[in-house]
């Protein structure tokens, strides 16, 4: 059996998550009390049948302190149980959580009266903090839509087979920041830049001219090792601890030309000998995210 627990910051998207795990097949309860974790299990076990059983749970901050405290222990009891089980946590940034709930004009389930919408967003993040460092995938949905937030879970989440490691290489420009569902940084700006370049300052790195630029350039070909070296020796450490996803961000300056090259070559080596492998390019909106 697989459960999906789902949980996060209020207004980052946990309904859409769970909504599309719906459409994918779960069994989906939203806003379930974490001391009825296991009595929900049994239950779908009792009357799944011989079909596969998928359950998708949302957790969030209206669980009392001491249920949420004992999810570690459920999670254990329930491996035992050969219970196949993914924590997700959705989170962004108090800006965009503000601006959403300002357009939506809902009330934060943790603002009583009096109590400020920011300092409720707060409150939540310290009820949370603990769930969310147990979280096997972590999504910020700050700059995501509420389509690219469903080609993730589908992705990423669905796609991932029991006991696989989900990799996803993402490109970005540092100008907009880091990502902050990053495992690993790698900062790319040392390499020569296509963009100084005027006939290929209006391409991408998914363009042949940029690599063909970039392929003849030494450095870059050595950092490109460095890197899958770097990669391959680790991922089955990984694999080996039993994580469920790994997230790697490949930097430059605006994300537009060697970040996305260096992503879409590490991603074709790495699938030489691992699966599933995605890539996402967060400063190309129409190429946000890509399969194999």
């Amino acid at each position: 059996m697989r459960l999906i627990i789902v949980s996060g910051l209020s207004g980052s998207g946990k309904s859409v998550a769970l909504h599309v795990l719906e459409d994918l097949g779960y069994y989906c309860i939203d806003n379930l009390p974490a001391g009825l974790l296991l009595a929900a299990v049994d239950e779908v076990r009792r009357y799944g049948g011989d079909s596969p059983q998928h359950l998708a749970v949302g957790l969030d901050a209206r669980n009392r302190a001491e249920n949420l405290g004992a999810l570690p222990e459920l999670l254990r009891e329930l491996h035992e149980q050969n219970v196949s089980t993914d924590i997700i946590f959705l989170h962004a940034t108090d800006e965009i959580l503000l601006k959403r709930y300002g357009e939506s004009r809902r009330r934060h389930p943790l603002a009583d009266k009096g109590t400020q919408l920011r300092a409720a967003i707060a409150a939540e993040r310290a009820v949370l903090s603990n769930i969310q460092l147990s979280a096997d995938l972590i999504i910020d949905t700050s700059q995501s839509s509420i389509y690219e937030l469903a080609d993730i879970i589908r992705s990423r989440i669905d796609r991932r087979q029991s006991d696989s490691l989900s990799i996803l290489i993402e490109s970005f420009g540092f100008k907009y920041g880091i990502p902050a569902d990053a495992d690993f940084v790698f900062d790319v700006r040392s390499l020569p830049n296509p963009y100084w370049t005027i006939k290929l300052r209006g391409h991408t790195g998914l363009d042949d001219e940029v690599q063909q630029f970039l392929d003849e350039q030494e450095t870059f070909a050595e950092m490109f090792e460095d890197i899958l070296r770097f990669l391959r020796r680790w991922v089955p450490h990984y694999e080996s601890a039993k994580r469920g996803y790994l997230t790697v961000a490949i930097g430059c300056t605006g994300g537009q030309h060697r970040s996305v090259y260096m992503t879409e070559k590490l991603a074709a080596a790495l699938r030489e000998h691992h699966e599933p492998i995605l890539t996402r390019h967060n400063s190309l909106p129409e190429h946000r995210l890509r399969p194999e």
